[in-house]
């Protein structure tokens, strides 16, 4: 039973962990396009995009390394197309709101 309430546990914190990062990556990628690129067209947003998606990996490690146990070596392809997509879509509606209000930051 409390092997079980462990197991739970770990599994939570790993889900929430992965989420946040993913979600805040999205978001601070929005950010970093709408101040580099000119506008919707620009290619260099989506480079923003695909920076913030490779570098949460390396820093999962790091959380991994300072005792949050997320076994980033048991990845799978899901794994990966989840931090990817969500990464995406935090990106995609905070930009596109950005763009749309023509905040400038």
């Amino acid at each position: 039973m409390a092997t079980d309430t462990a197991e739970r546990r770990v599994a939570h914190v790993r889900g929430v962990t992965v989420t946040a990062l993913a979600c805040l990556a999205g978001v601070a990628a929005a950010l970093v396009s709408a101040t580099v690129a000119s506008g919707a067209d620009d290619p260099l947003g989506v480079y923003v995009l695909a920076g913030a998606v490779i570098v949460q990996f390396p820093l999962l490690r790091v959380f991994e390394m300072a005792g949050i146990d997320l076994d980033v070596d048991e990845f799978g392809v899901k794994d990966y197309l989840y931090v990817a997509f969500m990464t995406f879509a935090l990106w995609f509606v905070c930009w596109a709101i950005l763009l749309q209000t023509g905040t400038s930051l």
